[in-house]
Order: C-alpha cells, then sequence, then structure tokens
C-alpha cells in the first residue's frame, strides 16, 4: 500500500470503486476538457494512484500503474495497442506500464508532479520493477510545432536497437526518418511535455516514431526507463522525496 505525505498533498492508491470514478472524472477534465468520464477496460487491471490537497480535500493529479511479471505479457499492455512491442518479449523481469497520468488544468504546483513521481518510485521499489513503461504525449497532432523535440529525441534519446519498437498504427509521424534538423535545444525543452522530461532525466528511451491519435487529440511516443539505468544521483532524488 502506498501512503506519501508531502506538504500539503497526499498521494495513495485508489481503495475502491469511487476512487476510481473520481481518477475518470479528472481525466475527463484533463484529457477532453470537459465534465465527463474517461474510462476504459484496462482500468479493472490497473492499480490507480491518487494525489489528493489534503486542504481541499481535491483530487489533483492520478495515474494508473499495469503490472506485468516480464516482457512475455506486453502484448497485455495499453501501449500495445499503438507500438509492434514485439522486441521487449525477451525482457525477463518484472515490468509495469503508468499511464493515463493527468494534472487538474487549474493545478500548476510543481510539487504536485514531485509527490506523483515519489509515489511512482515507492510502487516501482516495491514491486521490484526493472522496466517502467508507457505512452508520452504531446498535446494536439500537429507535428511540425514540435520538431525541435522530435529532433533532440532523434539526436540524444532513441531506444536501444534491441528494444526498439515497431509501426503498427495505421497514423505515425516518423521523426527518426524525417528530420534533418539540428535541434534548438532551448525550443526543444520548452515543448517537451512535463512527463516525458521527467523520463528522459531518468535516461528513458523513446520509439523512433510518433503516433497520432485523433480520438485523443495527441502526438505519443512510446518511451521505456529501465531502472538499472537510472542516473544515481537522480535514484536519490527520487528515493528521497519516496521516502
Amino acid at each position: 500500500m502506498i501512503t506519501l505525505h508531502r506538504g500539503r498533498y497526499l498521494a495513495r492508491l485508489a481503495q475502491g470503486p469511487d476512487d476510481i470514478a473520481a481518477a475518470q472524472r479528472l481525466r475527463g477534465i484533463a484529457f477532453h476538457g470537459e465534465d465527463r468520464v474517461d474510462a476504459d477496460a484496462f482500468d479493472l487491471a490497473c492499480d490507480h494512484v491518487l494525489v489528493i490537497d489534503t486542504r481541499t480535500d481535491e483530487l489533483v493529479c492520478c495515474f494508473r500503474f499495469l503490472p506485468l511479471p516480464n516482457g512475455a505479457e506486453i502484448g497485455r499492455s495499453y501501449s500495445a495497442q499503438y507500438y509492434e512491442l514485439s522486441s521487449l518479449k525477451d525482457f525477463s523481469g518484472p515490468m509495469v506500464e503508468m499511464g493515463r497520468f493527468c494534472i487538474h488544468p487549474d493545478n500548476s504546483d510543481p510539487d504536485v508532479l514531485r509527490v506523483a513521481w515519489g509515489a511512482m518510485t515507492a510502487y516501482v521499489d516495491a514491486q521490484g520493477v526493472e522496466l517502467l513503461f508507457g505512452c508520452a504525449s504531446f498535446s494536439g497532432t500537429d507535428a511540425k510545432q514540435y520538431y525541435d523535440s522530435f529532433a533532440m529525441l532523434k539526436a540524444r534519446h532513441l531506444a536501444p536497437k534491441r528494444w526498439l519498437p515497431r509501426v503498427k498504427a495505421p497514423n505515425v509521424f516518423q521523426f527518426a526518418q524525417r528530420l534533418r534538423r539540428k535541434p534548438d535545444a532551448k525550443q526543444a525543452m520548452l515543448r517537451m511535455p512535463p512527463l516525458l522530461r521527467t523520463y528522459l532525466m531518468m535516461g528513458g528511451w523513446v520509439s523512433d516514431h510518433a503516433v497520432v491519435d485523433t480520438q485523443m487529440n495527441t502526438l505519443h511516443v512510446f518511451t521505456g526507463v529501465e531502472i538499472a539505468r537510472i542516473p544515481p544521483a537522480r535514484k536519490r532524488l527520487l528515493r528521497a522525496v519516496a521516502g
């Protein structure tokens, strides 16, 4: 059981249908901009993490974990709907997919993200996870506004060939093939989604293409973090928050 209290925020696992319903409502606001339920069949198989503002009792952040014993089960993941992940079937250690990460659009407190990553770290350590993965999303489907970010991903953060996801979705932007530009580092990081920036600081890697998801109005890349390869200083910071 994860319970993490930092400042005004409390992170904990969902404890029943009411908690999951609250997460689904927050996802509706964050992903669709309206008071609606965002739900899918994966919710029943996942552990859900809630971050609550204890001063207002408001849910300000949520995400979910799908634990898998090893790569042989990668086909059960949400990401496998969009990426051909057979290269990861030989990954021998425990894995977890983190998905549906969102923060309430009215909350801009950076402590929310810190507490969320502290909860993620506590979960990964408790489960003995060796690979954390998921889809990291750019807002909108116009790739041109993110060319510097994609060029940066191509130059510095592509997955090792042995793990590289292949194309499966019908509509993709193959940035590793198409872009021939040197990235503007400042613009690249300004346009990079905060969640993806954090993955990259942990030594994360990405697919060589982005999926154009018109239903969610996003461009997303498959992202993996091998826990053993997280820089030691970054591990210490994460575990300091989680502890």
